[in-house]
């Protein structure tokens, strides 16, 4: 078994005024040769986007782009023809595949929007693109884990083209976890939303996370009142 905990003060951050971020792993103009991924999961940001502000249309493409919105709403618009907004709990999800532009906008004049972004490496690249997205509210999630996001196409979560699932779970105190890979080749990547949590005897705390790998099942014990997600990913 083998595990690491990432600490939420120690990850890249950066602030251009309009948008306040952190980076698990390196992006943009912050580069940590020991941050590069975890296995397929290239990208998990923490953003804060001011009122009506947000990125301009940019590309992407061959990358599992999957939005979670924590608080606030973003207005999507892309290249395939959808424009919508998603708002808090919701979850989003777009295959960029052979090639996709899309801008992301925070629609509020008031409040600020907090949302994690990640990548997932496709398991194919040049597919065709596309675009879904979900409502997992706090109570659908309460003291349960849900699959969100799913490569196996389990009902009632979002698909994606890689052998990955993404799980949510709201926990009251007190709270005992059993968590099972999907495959004995699989990591597990925990990022703490809010509360207190411990896996494999280390403490968690809000925006921590642990990598966990050569571990087929693990236990999470809630200390406090936690939302957190589990993303079940191959190591390579």
């Amino acid at each position: 078994m083998k595990k690491e905990v990432y600490r939420s003060e120690d990850r890249g951050k950066a602030n251009l005024g309009w948008l306040d971020t952190k980076y698990s792993f390196s992006f943009a103009g912050y580069y940590n040769p020991k941050m590069m991924h975890f296995g397929m999961l290239r990208v998990l940001n923490d953003d804060i986007i001011n009122p009506a502000m947000g990125f301009g249309t940019h590309p992407h493409n061959n990358m599992e782009i999957i939005t979670i919105i924590i608080d606030g709403q973003l207005e999507h618009k892309d290249s395939i023809g959808i424009g919508s907004v998603i708002y808090k709990d919701e979850v989003q999800v777009m295959s960029a595949g052979s090639g996709i532009t899309h801008s992301e906008f925070n629609p509020s004049e008031e409040e600020r929007v907090n949302l994690l972004q990640i990548w997932i490496f496709p398991k194919e690249d040049n597919i065709k693109p596309r675009y879904d997205q979900k409502l997992f509210s706090a109570a659908e999630r309460k003291n349960k884990l849900i699959p969100a996001v799913s490569g196996y196409k389990k009902e009632g979560s979002l698909y994606i083209h890689q052998d990955a699932e993404i799980y949510l779970g709201s926990f009251d105190k007190g709270k005992t976890i059993n968590y099972k890979l999907n495959n004995t080749e699989h990591g597990a990547y925990i990022f703490l939303i809010e509360g207190n949590i411990k896996v494999l005897d280390e403490d968690l705390f809000r925006r921590d996370a642990i990598g966990i790998t050569e571990q087929s099942e693990f236990t999470i014990e809630t200390v406090e009142e936690s939302y957190f997600i589990i993303i079940d990913v191959p190591m390579n």
